[in-house]
This record gives structure tokens, C-alpha cells and sequence, in this order.
């Protein structure tokens, strides 16, 4: 079954929790802090893989969880990492987060980590100082990362075969690929898409077929807009159309004007065209339909075939494949130019001063809306139920300006500060 879209919950591991311990030995007076820290959260990572078609398995497993970091423990063991996620995808599998593309994967073997593992937190062995030497703080682990994913499957191919409905894309593919797609005489025998290797000289093409489109296919008519996305891929595309057709033209044109809407990009690709089933017909009757053809397309290649008879195979196929080489080329070129140009900007990153003001704080009613990376990421590290803990962020705050842009803003000592999803007040509450 062939399935090219699903929604999957993917879920990096949580990191683990730092340990409040104390060294506790015979003939050892106040061995010290000897907490651990928690290990890192598992990581989901996607792997591309040319050995898979299509994403049904993902229909079956909606959630993909990495494994937690493990807990630190007493003579400062550190906690294990968890394990992380090996997602295995198709080739040609995009990920999108909120409507966004997070990752493309296109090569065989490429991995790109979706979501990231939360860090553990510190144990109470690494706050011990000087001043310090009874540390009864350790932080939480993050959580990871967590989101409700898109994954949407677009075929990679070089050649993209398109026509209306009983176009012959099909025979075309079964006769000078190894694929077997359903072939009958009537519209729409295709349902899903369809790849093929197609030998030529001391080479070959990829290609894929999709279901016949129809006028309005871009706006969801037959099956087109749901397959469409299959053909954005290819480098070049063969435009087949039956030589039977009472208006040839007018066929070639109901496709140019799908592909245009669907897809500018789609639309100026290198296109080859050819008419098909041409075999019983005289030389007479091919011209004529050629010439028609040429009024409305005056610069596309036109070519004409039998798949069914083997007649003109060869030589299309050599013209896709002198297309292919020149497309693939000019997107090399491109690739190279535009890694070129990234070469040249400038990278900017915040760091000491500019890091630690990249805060901002917002008061909404009666609560103060503190946000910025840095500390939400305390934040989230704090363990709550701990005097202690809350009392290192509230020096955290301190130090970073936060607490004097507060009372600036008019807090109070008992007035609630909102940090991500924690509470705190300015200094302790006491009853």
C-alpha cells in the first residue's frame, strides 16, 4: 500500500536528574557532596533509505519516543545517556514542525536529528565551592524536544512522467522499465505512483509515474493535486499524449496549464513531448497532429512512440537523458554558487554581555512574563521543591539583570514571576 503522507508525535528523550548525596563512609567526617549529574535524553534521528517506498508504517506507529537519560546517583556516578531513535525513511521524505521544513532528506544514508534530547541535570557535586560546602541543589533534567510532525513523501526521480488519463504513461513505464504498474484501458487505472529504472546506452533513468491529471487537478479535481508533489523532484519531464486525441493541442495545454498552477517551478522544467500509440497510423496523419501540436507548443521537443510496438523508445529516451545531464548539471552549478555566496556573510551570535541581556520582560495583569532561552533553560533545570534550587535561580536572576528590571517595572516582593511554565515570586513566601 502506498501511503505518502502521515502525522507522527516525535518525542527526544528527557534528560535525566542530577542527585543530591553526601559521601557517608566509615571513619570519613563530612565526606562532602558526591551527587551525580543525569545523562543526556535520546535523540529521534531520520535516516534516508533507498531500501523504503513509502511512509504506511508510520500510519501504525504515530509516536516516535526517544529513551530518557538516566537518574545521577551517589559517589557521583553520572546517569546513562539514553539511547537514541533511528528513524528509518524514504528517500525524498520531507519533515515539517508547524507548517515548516526541518528536514529533506534525498541521499541514501543521510541523518539529520529531528528532535534533540533534553541535557541532564547537575548533581549536587558540582555546585560544591568554597562557600558553598553542603550543596543541597540539584537541577531537573530538560525535557526533549516534542512536537506533532509532518512527514510528506516526494518521490526522486529524473524523469517525471505526465498526460491525461490513458495517455499510455503506464505501458510506456512497463515496457522500457523493470516496474509492473496496472495497465488497462480506461481512465485512472493508476491510483498510486509508480518508479522505474529505464537502461539506455551506459546509463539509466529514474522515473515515476503518476495518476492521470485532469483539468483542475491543482485544485484538488481527480487524483492530481495529491500526486503532483511527485513530479517536483524530477529533473526533466516527458509530456506524453495520445495520438488518438480529437484536439491535441488543447490536451497539451489543459496539462501545461495544471503544472503552472500547481507550480511555477513545475512548469518551466525541461519538458520533452511525445505522442504516443502512433503505431497504425500513416506518416500523413503524424505530421498532422505534430503541426497542431507545434501551434501551441513552438519550442518543445515533440517526439512520437508505440510502447506497445517499440517504436521511437530508444530515441526518447536518449533525448530525456541528454535533458537529465544538462539539469543535474546546471543544479550543481547552482549549489556550488549559492554555498559560495553563505561563505561571505557574516555569522553573528550573541556571547558574554550580549547573551546574558537576551531576555525580555512583559507585564501581563498581575503576573510578570519572564522569557529568553538562557533562562528558561535555568529554569527548567530547577527543581521547585527545593528551597535551595529556587533560591540559586532567583541568584541567577539577579546576576543577569533580571530581578532589577523587575522592580523597575514596579514588582513587588510577593508578585509573580512567570518563567516558561514555572512560577516564583521575587523572594521566599513565608507564612
Amino acid at each position: 500500500m502506498f501511503v505518502d503522507t502521515a502525522i507522527v508525535t516525535i518525542r527526544a528523550g528527557k534528560g535525566g536528574d542530577g542527585a543530591v548525596s553526601f559521601r557517608r563512609e566509615i571513619y570519613v567526617d563530612k565526606g562532602g557532596p558526591d551527587g551525580g549529574d543525569g545523562g543526556k535524553g535520546g535523540d529521534v534521528v531520520f535516516e534516508a533509505t533507498e531500501n523504503l517506498n513509502t511512509l504506511l508504517d508510520f500510519r501504525y506507529k504515530p509516536e516516535l519516543k526517544a529513551k530518557p537519560g538516566g537518574n545521577g546517583s551517589k559517589a557521583k556516578r553520572h546517569g546513562r545517556s539514553g539511547d537514541d531513535l533511528i528513524v528509518k525513511v524514504p528517500m525524498g521524505t520531507l519533515v515539517k514542525r508547524d507548517g515548516a521544513v526541518v528536514a529533506d532528506l534525498v541521499e541514501n544514508g543521510q541523518r539529520v536529528v529531528i528532535a534533540r534530547g533534553g541535557d541532564g541535570g547537575f548533581g549536587n557535586a558540582h555546585f560544591k565551592s568554597s562557600v558553598r560546602q553542603t550543596p543541597r541543589i540539584a537541577e531537573k533534567g530538560e525535557p526533549g524536544d516534542a512536537f506533532e510532525g509532518e512527514l510528506e513523501l516526494k518521490l526522486l526521480a529524473d524523469v517525471g512522467l505526465v498526460g491525461l488519463p490513458n495517455a499510455g504513461k503506464s505501458t510506456f513505464l512497463s515496457v522500457v522499465t523493470n516496474a509492473r504498474p496496472e495497465i488497462a484501458d480506461y481512465a485512472f487505472t493508476t491510483l498510486t505512483p509508480n518508479l522505474g529504472v529505464a537502461d539506455i546506452d551506459d546509463g539509466s533513468l529514474l522515473i515515476a509515474d503518476i495518476p492521470g491529471l485532469i483539468e483542475g487537478a491543482a485544485d484538488g479535481k481527480g487524483l492530481g493535486d495529491q500526486f503532483l508533489r511527485h513530479v517536483e523532484r524530477t529533473a526533466v519531464l516527458l509530456h506524453l499524449i495520445d495520438a488518438y486525441s480529437s484536439d491535441i493541442g488543447v490536451d497539451y495545454q489543459t496539462i501545461r496549464e495544471e503544472l503552472r498552477r500547481y507550480s511555477e517551478e513545475l512548469a518551466n522544467r525541461p519538458e520533452v513531448v511525445a505522442i504516443t500509440k502512433t503505431d497504425g497510423f500513416d506518416d500523413d496523419i503524424i505530421a498532422m497532429q505534430i503541426e497542431n501540436l507545434r501551434k501551441v507548443a513552438p519550442h518543445a521537443t515533440i517526439m512520437v512512440m508505440s510502447s506497445t510496438a517499440h517504436q521511437g523508445l530508444k530515441e526518447v529516451l536518449r533525448a530525456l537523458r541528454e535533458q537529465v545531464e544538462a539539469a543535474r548539471k546546471r543544479e550543481a552549478d547552482e549549489i556550488i554558487e549559492a554555498q559560495g555566496e553563505q561563505g561571505d556573510m557574516p555569522v553573528i551570535s550573541l556571547s558574554g554581555e550580549a547573551e546574558a541581556k537576551a531576555w525580555t520582560v512583559t507585564k501581563l495583569d498581575n503576573r510578570y512574563v519572564v522569557r529568553g532561552h538562557k533562562i528558561e533553560k535555568f529554569a527548567r533545570r530547577t527543581n521547585f521543591e527545593q528551597f535551595e534550587g529556587v533560591n540559586r535561580l532567583r541568584d541567577i536572576m539577579k546576576k543577569m539583570g533580571v530581578t532589577h528590571e523587575l522592580k523597575r517595572q514596579g514588582a513587588e516582593s510577593d508578585s509573580v514571576i512567570q518563567i516558561g511554565s514555572h512560577e516564583l515570586t521575587l523572594v521566599e513566601q513565608r507564612d
